[in-house]
């Protein structure tokens, strides 16, 4: 018996390379050879592995994307989430191993009258030492174990690049916010700059009013387009504040916490040149988020051979070895010893609706996955092709931008002369003054975005990236 049960134990591990259910196969990616809107002569060339935000060469932006990539909050949870998916992924290679138990008991026994006929009371009584040690092993024999510790490790893998996702996510944000938030800056100095202008021409037309040179209309002209760049000031500081504190929070500290440091104005940092650009293919490969949502499909399609295992019996070998005395000097002693082995079935596989019912929500389950790693795949070449155009016609704007800004500036001081030798009336002025405001904002605005959109073309690509998560340590297989 004993031999019959050892070569069932035998025959499992034979059977352990197969298992029920789909092998898992990749899905094929588009077949796109490159990006429509990459403009770039050069042809694709591979990224480097440098962290991006150091091309822009603003010292503060760095440090404040390496605090982020230390204390922010939702990496936190991440590299949490990730700890947790590793440790569920050892606990599901143990269901492979034999279950081991060790077990021992002290009790003090009284049996009845009846079941101790003649025997008087004092000797019903009796104390009973118990120790045992023993295994239960599920016989994975149709791979439903197997299948599981597959769904779990794609499911780790799944997690890492969550973790590598969260990355992009927050420094891509952080990069976007500390663009922005320059950006406002130079707004609100070239309001300020403005204001006072525009106060000294009215203190002038004032003074010529007085002197009746100008008449009330002219004064109250001045003093509307005073206040109205005034009114701009407030907003462009709010601007400025909220942009700190959305700083802070991603760097993991309280919102006020970095307003004096960051409320100091600067310009925005050069932008790259050039920014090599991968095929769509090796992009793919290397979007965390895709490859996140390619693991989740392994995962599910490993799942349905986990449902179908249930439509086979499961077979459990348990065994144990122990020793039964009514005193601990017996306790070892080879009439003491107890044994158990046994071949156990679970007969659950004979409710078939119910497995048939669990293997469809399986399929079901993977039918949605492998729709969210399309999307995910169109979503990844969406976002490059945005960024793209982005920055190409981004660099066309701030060029005409920068070219009205200094015709409206020049215009601006011919008009002053002007206007200060008879030349042209306030209202001249006026206008030479509000143009030159408008375009200058708009340069300053124009800066921003296209900063901020070679920050969303680094994160698109998610070249570059630093590896944080140590992805072998899920990736392997055993």
């Amino acid at each position: 018996m004993v031999m019959r049960t050892l070569s069932v134990a035998v025959f499992s591990a034979l059977l352990a390379a197969c298992a029920v259910g789909p092998d898992y196969v990749r899905p094929n990616d588009p077949d796109v050879s490159h990006f429509v809107r990459n403009e770039n002569a050069e042809a694709p060339q591979p990224q480097e592995q440098v962290e991006f935000w150091h091309a822009f060469g603003d010292a503060e932006l760095d440090r404040l994307v390496e605090a982020a990539l230390l204390h922010n909050n939702d990496l936190r949870v991440a590299l949490a989430d990730y700890d947790q998916a590793n440790a569920l992924l050892r606990g599901s290679k143990y269901d492979r191993l034999p279950t081991l138990v060790a077990s021992g008991a002290i009790s003090n026994v009284r049996q009845s009258a009846d079941q101790a006929p003649g025997v008087d009371r004092d000797g019903r009584d009796f104390h009973e030492y118990q120790g045992s040690i023993g295994f239960s092993w599920e016989l994975d024999l149709f791979g439903r174990i197997r299948r599981q510790v597959q769904a779990q490790r794609a499911d780790a893998q799944a997690s890492a690049e969550d973790m590598a996702a969260m990355q992009v996510a927050v420094v891509g944000e952080l990069a976007r916010t500390y663009f922005q938030l320059r950006g406002w800056q130079q707004q609100l100095r070239i309001a300020q700059e403005n204001a006072d202008s525009q106060k000294r021409t009215l203190d002038l037309l004032q003074v010529r009013a007085n002197a009746g040179m100008d008449d009330a209309f002219d004064v109250n002209r001045g003093r509307a387009q005073l206040e109205s760049t005034q009114a701009q000031i407030p907003a462009l500081q709010a601007q400025v504040a909220t942009a700190s504190h959305r700083i802070a929070v991603l760097v993991g500290q309280p919102p006020e916490a970095l307003v004096g440091e960051l409320e100091a104005p600067a310009d925005l940092p050069e932008l790259p040149r050039n920014i090599a650009v991968d095929a769509p293919g090796d992009l793919l490969r290397r979007r965390p988020d895709v490859a996140a949502a390619e693991r989740r499909l392994a995962a599910a399609s490993a799942r349905i051979g986990v449902a179908t295992g249930d439509l086979f019996p499961k077979f459990t070998l348990g065994g144990l070895i122990g020793s039964d005395a009514l005193s601990t000097s017996a306790l070892f002693e080879r009439d003491s010893e107890t044994r158990l082995l046994s071949l156990g079935i679970d007969g659950s596989f004979l409710n078939v609706g119910r497995v048939r019912a669990e293997i469809a929500a399986a399929k079901a389950a993977d039918a949605a996955d492998l729709a969210r790693y399309d999307q995910a795949v169109l979503t990844a070449l969406e976002d490059t092709e945005n960024a793209l155009v982005q920055v190409s016609r981004g660099g066309d704007e701030v060029s005409h931008l920068q070219e009205a800004a200094t015709a409206s500036g020049n215009a601006m001081q011919l008009a002053q002369v002007r206007f200060n030798h008879g030349a042209i009336n306030v209202l001249e002025l006026l206008d030479a003054q509000r143009t030159n405001l408008q375009t200058e904002d708009a340069l300053a605005q124009g800066r921003a975005r296209n900063a901020v959109a070679v920050a969303a073309l680094y994160q698109a690509l998610a070249g570059g990236w630093p590896n944080y998560v140590p992805k072998e340590s899920v990736a392997k297989k055993d």
